[in-house]
């Protein structure tokens, strides 16, 4: 696939500066700093994805292709379902296409129900073989999925030993297919207020569910609300390797709501009300070499109202943002 595109800053024409030795003076002055913006853009191993249904924009993939190449997304959400039923060469074409097109795959969404009985489990399970090689086909190498802050009839040890338990065979057949399994956890107060047990919240609690795991393929699918709302820490993201984080959301938060008040899906762009210190978050994973997709989950319903164009270019517009605040 085609490496994420790099926004550069424009070069800086020296020839005006160099009339003189006054300008030459002061091209030496400004050469510091936008040598090193430059030097920060070239660190940013992640790159910008589009997941439409996050959006409220309808889209198969075609279209979101489509939408990529429009408005400068670097990859696409794959579907599984529009692939179960096509012939390899059906999807080496399709590769063939997004390859011509420059744009590669981001992270899928775990096909496996986990939250339920283990009869449901134990069937989708059976199912995922197929669907991993279906996904190994396409090119995709992470998966993720979300974890609820709490249960109303497991403990917290009853909870993550089940989780364990059912993480460790899922993690197994993904392994097979060379994919990555990212567990994202749950931030607000306000989530885990309605549970009588509650569960993981924090990277930390998540983390440890990944090692007792074990399979090595498992990690985290950060998100820069649930951080924030779990009161996560700059310094607690510096401890995480780019091996830790399969999966990256973005978004911003509502002012002028106190963040143990914040509700789940009510959430801003990244990099629109400033909240949430996305500047510390995102210099962050380009600090730790994060190299997987960056894309936006902002669950709000403007945005949703919005005609699918429109709504494309203001989240594109938000994420150009959020590469604006890179500085290390």
């Amino acid at each position: 696939m085609a490496e994420p595109k790099i926004i550069q800053p424009k070069a800086i024409s020296r020839r005006t500066f160099c009339r003189s030795a006054i300008a030459a003076a002061a091209a030496a002055h400004f050469a510091g700093p936008f040598a090193q913006a430059s030097q920060a853009k070239g660190k940013v191993k992640f790159y910008k994805n589009l997941a439409p249904g996050h959006l409220g924009v309808r889209a198969n993939q075609r279209q979101a292709l489509e939408y990529a190449v429009k408005y400068g997304f670097d990859s696409i959400t794959p579907n599984l379902g529009e692939f179960q039923e096509k012939s390899a060469s059906e999807i080496r074409e399709w590769l063939r296409l997004m390859k011509e097109k420059g744009v590669r795959y981001g992270a899928g969404g775990l096909p496996v129900e986990f939250r339920r009985d283990q009869d449901r489990f134990k069937n989708d399970l059976a199912q995922l073989p197929r669907q991993a090689g279906v996904l190994k086909q396409l090119g995709v190498t992470r998966v993720a999925t979300w974890i609820m802050p709490g249960s109303r009839q497991l403990t917290y040890r009853q909870h993550f030993e089940l989780l364990t338990k059912r993480f460790r065979e899922v993690a197994k057949v993904l392994k097979d297919n060379d994919i990555r399994l990212g567990l994202e956890f749950v931030g607000p107060r306000t989530s885990r207020s309605r549970s009588r047990f509650p569960f993981i919240s924090t990277q930390i609690e998540m983390m440890e569910l990944v090692e007792a795991i074990g399979t090595g393929n498992m990690g985290i699918l950060m998100d820069s609300w649930h951080w924030y709302t779990s009161h996560g820490t700059v310094d607690e993201l510096l401890e995480l390797s780019n091996n830790d984080i399969v999966h990256l959301h973005v978004n911003d938060a509502p002012a002028g709501i106190d963040v143990d008040k914040q509700v789940d899906n009510r959430r801003a762009l990244p990099a629109t009300t400033g909240v949430i210190d996305l500047k510390g978050f995102i210099n962050a994973m380009v600090k730790i070499g994060y190299d997987g997709p960056v894309e936006c989950e902002p669950f709000n319903q403007e945005l949703r109202r919005m005609e699918p164009d429109a709504a494309l270019q203001k989240t594109i517009e938000s994420l150009n943002r959020l590469w604006d605040l890179i500085e290390v």
